[in-house]
């Protein structure tokens, strides 16, 4: 089997907070590396599953039905030998068309031509019920529970009233189970739902622009997935008695609410999946906890919470701490230097959510015939995207909106003739980030500082630490 990456865990934060302060805020960046610096052959166990949309609208253009087909064989010829596929057809229901069965089967020169073939029998015809697709895939990955699980799901249209309940549902039974990437293709599909899907399910979700694309678009997605080497990775947090976790969110590479998706592990414990990994992966997390003073003296550091990270090797499936602890500090300080200052990091990732709020106001707006409010909105979410170097984002809203001078400015002109997938591209769009230069680099160490030995429980915390960050005995001032 390939080797592991290793994984580094660390803390950006300004820990002094005035007499008045009640929330701490801090950034944890995850990043995981080659442990020899260039990766093996890689042979991690993969099961991977293509969710096709085929229901009646597909056939409208038949371009649509025609391009999920050369780009799901496409997509197959991309799986690597051994790794575990299969294809879902799906409609108001969801039907295996390559294995039949209720399995997967292994990749080989005989099984792709096979599925293949059966790709090239899809036709469009029936309704949309997503949740049923999702419900298929699981059962179908719940055979290889220490393989990486992935699955790539294309839509052109909106589920039926009655079968959205039954995406709540299956959202609910297959989060945590495997990564799904999802696709819209058209016009008429709800892009917040395709958001929603792979929000849960730790993917991407995005718009084709021209069905011409999709071979391509599925080519590399399924690439990436053989790329995958670790299933899964638990960010853990655990706070003390006098903090409580008030949210959790990845900002970067793509922005999303992870709070309300923790597995509690103990009363004071609770674990976030964030999915599965390739070598050189990073990724960031806005934590922010509420913070009590009572009983605590001013001018000393606590630790109000201890990030651990449980990481489930390919081959596995028990999750093992693989990085030192890293803890999140509070320091009480009447000097109002050192807590008016905001962390960089901090800073960064503030506004969450603000960009891709405009972009979605500007087409709420627009479907309501109100150009004016449109043109409001989508320029804050270009001034937005100039204020973060998001040079991704500025070429998604110039397919919508031309921008007048500056982008920086705001100020735009919505163009004629558009189209709802160009506008459904930006706002998928609004969730990946990027890197502000102005940032200064996450401490991939993240032990640089961890130099203090308790005497207790031989644990390791930073030079400057007065309590151990694992038992939480006092350590006395630092020599």
């Amino acid at each position: 089997m390939d080797q592991q990456p290793g994984f580094s865990l660390s803390v950006s934060q300004n820990e002094y907070l005035s007499i008045g302060d009640t929330e701490m805020q801090a950034i944890i960046t995850i990043t995981a590396g080659d442990p020899d610096g260039r990766p093996g052959e890689r042979q991690t166990p993969a099961a991977v599953v293509l969710a096709i949309d085929c229901s009646g609208s597909m056939g409208q253009p038949p371009t649509k039905i025609a391009a999920a087909r050369q780009a799901t064989q496409a997509a197959i010829d991309a799986i690597r030998d051994g790794a575990f596929f299969a294809v879902v057809e799906g409609t108001h229901q969801a039907r295996p068309v390559y294995p039949t069965g209720d399995s997967l089967v292994a990749a080989t020169a005989e099984t792709r031509t096979a599925a293949k073939a059966a790709v090239r029998r899809l036709v469009a015809s029936g309704a949309t019920a997503m949740g049923s697709w999702l419900r298929a895939t699981e059962q179908l990955v719940a055979a290889h529970p220490a393989a990486v699980r992935h699955a790539i799901l294309l839509t052109d249209g909106q589920n039926l009233p009655q079968y959205r309940r039954d995406l709540d549902e299956a959202l609910a039974a297959c989060a945590g189970r495997f990564v799904c990437d999802g696709r819209g293709i058209g016009d008429d599909y709800e892009p917040a739902e395709l958001e929603r899907i792979t929000a849960t399910l730790h993917g991407s979700a995005d718009a084709i622009l021209a069905d011409s694309d999709l071979v391509a678009d599925f080519t590399a997605l399924m690439q990436a997935a053989m790329g995958k080497v670790v299933p899964d990775a638990q960010l853990q947090l655990r706070t003390m008695p006098f903090a409580r976790l008030k949210f959790l969110r990845q900002t970067f590479p793509v922005e999303r609410d992870l709070t309300a998706f923790g597995t509690v592990i103990d009363e004071r414990t609770v674990g976030f999946s964030t999915g599965s990994w390739s070598y050189g992966d990073e990724r960031e997390f806005h934590l922010c906890l509420e913070v009590d003073r009572a009983d605590h003296a001013m001018n000393e550091d606590i630790q109000a919470c201890r990030a651990d990270l449980a990481v489930v090797h390919a081959g596995s499936t028990r999750a093992e701490r693989c990085v030192r602890p890293q803890p999140v500090i509070v320091h009480w300080t009447a000097d109002v230097e050192l807590s008016s200052v905001m962390d960089p990091k901090v800073a960064a990732s503030s506004g969450y959510g603000e960009l891709a709020g405009a972009v979605r106001a500007g087409w709420d707006a627009y479907r309501d015939g109100d150009t004016g409010r449109a043109e409001a909105d989508w320029g804050r979410a270009v001034a937005l995207a100039a204020g973060k170097h998001n040079s991704d984002m500025l070429t998604r809203l110039g397919r919508i909106v031309e921008i007048i001078g500056d982008p920086a400015d705001g100020n735009v002109r919505v163009r004629p003739g558009l189209r709802p997938r160009d506008i459904f591209s930006a706002i998928l769009g609004a969730s990946s980030t990027t890197r502000n230069p102005d940032v200064p680099p996450p401490d991939r160490d993240g032990s640089a500082t961890a130099k203090r030995t308790c005497p207790e429980c031989q644990g390791v915390s930073p030079a400057d630490a007065l309590y151990c960050m694992d038992c939480g005995i006092p350590l006395g001032e630092p020599a």
